[in-house]
């Protein structure tokens, strides 16, 4: 039984060991293109693009793993001639809005937009509101 209860241990102890990835960063995650014009570009992009790890900086910034995947995959795309807008809407479409420092406007997220507006509508009609009733007195 001790000795179930030790590998049981050894095992839970071990787990942050083996989470770490083996696999070497992607050839484009830390070095830059040849083209000037074309690494110009990726850094505008990647600039632009939040790090699904880190949460708080963008994917130039952080030295997170799937930050280095996006870097790479990046200026794979940008090197075979593909536009940094069709680049931008494919990380959109496959790690969500989210991704995005500068989100568009689709019918999924315009409440986001339109929710302050209306905010501060009912709050200025519940201050006329008020205010007209305390000009009554």
């Amino acid at each position: 039984m001790k000795r179930q209860i030790l590998a049981i241990l050894a095992l839970i102890l071990a787990q942050p060991v083996l989470a770490d990835s083996s696999l070497p960063p992607a050839p484009y995650a830390y070095r830059q293109l040849e083209n000037p014009a074309q690494e110009h570009e990726a850094k505008a992009l990647m600039e632009t693009i939040r790090c699904l790890q880190c949460q708080g900086q963008s994917i130039a910034d952080s030295d997170a793993p799937i930050a280095g995947d996006m870097r790479h995959q990046i200026r794979e795309r940008i090197k075979a001639g593909e536009q940094p807008e069709a680049i931008r809407a494919w990380l959109v479409e496959r790690y969500g809005d989210y991704v995005s420092y500068a989100p568009q406007v689709t019918t999924r997220t315009w409440p986001l937009y339109a929710a302050p507006f209306a905010l501060l509508g009912l709050a200025f009609l519940i201050a006329r509101r008020r205010f007209k009733r305390r000009a009554g007195q």
